[in-house]
This record gives structure tokens, C-alpha cells and sequence, in this order.
């Protein structure tokens, strides 16, 4: 199955602070909690057991997003075999994990593009997207694009924070959702 989803969701610091974690925390992050509380978030590559939590996150943050999103294009079923049999078995796909809990975002790249990009919402503005685009421009410091929904205001103004630029703009005759959307490029370090 063939699929070219253009949306990313991310979630964004809102008076929560990311703060580089102590020497020998295996490179986590320390993101801002609720009360006080830290949380130490990883970045790991997802593997195939990894697809209960990764479809966790994927179907719920386009479901908290969809008053900003078009329909659905494709069922739970349908969404679940693209994560499994593509973004695991075929892309470089990431995950932020909550250390021992659950994943906190979903991050999956090809060369030169960031190809899905989702925040679970219960960590939209914890630094958690922050983290994740980080992750991506060290991956690919030579540039990289994307597609995100001209409805998706909050992952624009994102974008647009962390120096991506809107390229080109879209009818969504190409996209499986056939909406509007916005390419953006960020060139590089």
C-alpha cells in the first residue's frame, strides 16, 4: 500500500521548559511536568514490538487534532498496517518515550523529509515535538522538508519557531486527504 499522508502535529513549549539532561542519563531529556515534576523523555528507534504504542500515538494525536485536520483518509485497520508494515519495517521511525511508560511522540524520516511527525496530545506542550525536530535536524543536518495540513495553524506556527519555511502551497490534489497543505524547508544548520 502506497501512502502520503502530508500532516505533522507537534506539541509546543507553553511554560514548560526542555532542559538538556545530567552526564550519564543515556541521553535523555528532561521535560517540564505537570506540577513541578520532571519527566525523562528518550528517543529510540521503534521496533516492531513498539507498533501498539507508536499506533497509540499516531491514531490519538490526529483524533485530538481533527477539529484542524481533514478527515481521515484510512480506518484504524488501514492506519495500523501503514505503521507497522511502513513507518517500523520500511522508514527510520522514532519514538519519545516517557522513560518507562508510554511513548510521548512519533517521528518518522526518509532521506531529506520528515515524513510523520505526532505528539500524544497528553504531551502536547511538554518540549516533546521540540525534542523530536531535534532529533531530526541532527539526523539530517543537511536540510529537510515536509508536508503539514494549510488548516494545521499550531504545527505552522511550529514549524515557523524552529526556522522552517513555507515553499510551496498546495489545492491537495496530490494528497490522499485533498486539502490544502503547505511545504516547508528547512535548509540546514
Amino acid at each position: 500500500m502506497v501512502r502520503c499522508s502530508r500532516q505533522g502535529r507537534s506539541g509546543t513549549a507553553q511554560g514548560r521548559r526542555l532542559t538538556p539532561s545530567p552526564p550519564g542519563d543515556r541521553g535523555g531529556h528532561r521535560l517540564g511536568g505537570v506540577g513541578g515534576q520532571e519527566n525523562t523523555v528518550l528517543i529510540r528507534r521503534a521496533e516492531p514490538a513498539d507498533a501498539p504504542e507508536a499506533i497509540r500515538v499516531f491514531r490519538s494525536s490526529r483524533t485530538a487534532a481533527a477539529a484542524y485536520l481533514p478527515s481521515a483518509a484510512h480506518t484504524a485497520a488501514e492506519d495500523e498496517e501503514f505503521v507497522r508494515g511502513v513507518l517500523i519495517a520500511e522508514r527510520q521511525t522514532w519514538l519519545a518515550v516517557d522513560g518507562d511508560g508510554p511513548a510521548a511522540g512519533l517521528l518518522s524520516l526518509s532521506p531529506g523529509w520528515i515524513d510523520q511527525l505526532y505528539v500524544a496530545p497528553e504531551y502536547w506542550g511538554r518540549g516533546v515535538g521540540t525534542l523530536l525536530l531535534g532529533h531530526a535536524k541532527a539526523l539530517q543536518p543537511s536540510g529537510l522538508q515536509l508536508w503539514t495540513f494549510e488548516s494545521n495553524l499550531g504545527a505552522r506556527r511550529f514549524y515557523e519557531r524552529h526556522r522552517f519555511v513555507a515553499v510551496e502551497r498546495t489545492d491537495g490534489a496530490g494528497n490522499e486527504e485533498r486539502a490544502p497543505d503547505v511545504r516547508y524547508a528547512w535548509s540546514g544548520s
